[in-house]
């Protein structure tokens, strides 16, 4: 058995592929998903049954008190969602302000509390044009934080830091995995719309790849 690490899913493509990646390379996995009051909640159900297959322990953690601090995203307000692609400026508006420094700090007192000695999360250089804490500037600061928050030091893993969606799916497709399980789109809808710049991504990550997204969407 490897080494025991915490996994920031959320139930995303992205994060889907971290999580089987740390279960390949024989971690001991422990999964946590947060309910931030994003309005894709049909995302933390998805991860609810994932880990439930996976036979992967799971918390799903409910904070969406911190939105009477950090509103003003269009993933958690009654905000349009943009249409397009992440490298637009129209899609700062899905920036839910200092998410990934609150999250991380979390897991990390999560990690302590189980003696975990990482926290991996889906940080990838599609997200750097517009999310500042997807950023490697943002990664390696939080690690240098993180080894020196507690008394047992825990890293912040990122293995897709520098790689692109595309390149997270073909690693994910060499895995075998099923991407069936996941959810991407930012509207919460039965359907995934095809449009918001989460969908944009994933059909063009699908499509470099050579293969058809599993999922159904409205258009």
């Amino acid at each position: 058995m490897g080494n025991k690490v915490v996994v920031i899913y959320s139930g995303g493509m992205d994060s889907f592929t971290v999580l089987n990646r740390a279960i390949r390379d024989g971690n001991e996995v422990y999964a946590l998903t947060f309910n931030y009051g994003q309005r894709h909640v049909k995302e933390i159900e998805v991860a609810r049954n994932v880990c439930e297959q996976l036979g992967v322990q799971h918390k799903v953690i409910d904070i969406r008190e911190i939105n009477a601090l950090l509103g003003g995203s269009s993933l958690t307000d009654d905000i349009d969602i943009p249409e397009g692609h992440y490298e637009e400026e129209s899609m700062k508006s899905t920036v839910v302000p200092n998410r990934n420094m609150v999250l991380l700090s979390l897991a990390i007192a999560y990690a302590v509390s189980i003696k975990a000695n990482a926290v991996h999360y889906g940080a990838h250089n599609g997200d750097h044009a517009i999310y500042p804490d997807c950023r490697p500037e943002f990664v390696h600061k939080m690690n240098e934080v993180s080894l020196l928050a507690n008394y047992e030091p825990v890293s912040i893993v990122t293995p897709y830091l520098n790689s692109s969606k595309i390149e997270i799916l073909t690693d994910g497709l060499n895995m075998g995995l099923d991407y069936a399980t996941t959810w991407t789109c930012y509207n919460g809808r039965e359907k995934a719309c095809g449009k918001c710049g989460a969908c944009v991504e994933r059909l063009e990550a699908f499509r470099e790849n050579g293969v058809s997204d599993p999922i159904d969407y409205e258009a």
